[in-house]
């Protein structure tokens, strides 16, 4: 069975997949960096910046994976779930504004 292209479904599975590798790679340079962050104060000071930011994506990823499969499975609260994907990917960018 072949389904139909949702071009919404598309651009959230798109926003899914990034927001899935950049939690994944924060997340790994946050263990790499709590592993020899004890011999390195440097980075032991990069940790809670790197914290915040493995959240933040977490938190983009959960709606992100919401949203895609509602879209997949057409329900109503697809909706009220892209709005919040929209609002977030806004409010990441302003956190990152320069």
């Amino acid at each position: 069975m072949v389904l139909p292209v949702r071009p919404l479904a598309v651009i959230t599975g798109i926003l899914l997949g990034t927001s899935v590798a950049i939690t994944l790679g924060l997340g790994v340079v946050l263990f790499i960096y709590w592993l020899i962050g004890a011999d390195e104060p440097a980075l032991q000071r990069e940790i809670p910046t790197l914290r915040t930011s493995a959240a933040m994506f977490f938190g983009l990823t959960v709606v992100a994976a919401g949203a895609f499969y509602g879209q997949l499975v057409r329900k109503w609260w697809r909706w009220p779930l892209l709005a919040l994907l929209l609002l977030l990917v806004f409010a990441v960018g302003l956190y990152y504004w320069p």
